[in-house]
């Protein structure tokens, strides 16, 4: 039995991409998002987003929670 892609946690600041969503962390990278639910309440404001990386810059969320 195979096991999965691993659940992580990532905090910044949760920014409007060209067309989506992304995170800005507290080093500079920008990990761009895909959500099924749209936050628009937390937008420009500091996030934990929990998901599976689907991509070398792609998070798919699972959850976004305010910092």
């Amino acid at each position: 039995m195979t096991q999965g892609p691993q659940t992580e946690q990532r905090s910044g600041l949760l920014v409007r991409d060209a067309g989506g969503f992304a995170l800005r962390c507290d080093s500079g990278a920008i990990i761009r998002l895909l959500l099924h639910r749209v936050p628009v309440d937390l937008v420009e404001k500091r996030v934990k987003v929990t998901g599976v990386w689907i991509s070398d810059d792609l998070i798919e969320v699972e959850g976004v929670m305010s910092d």
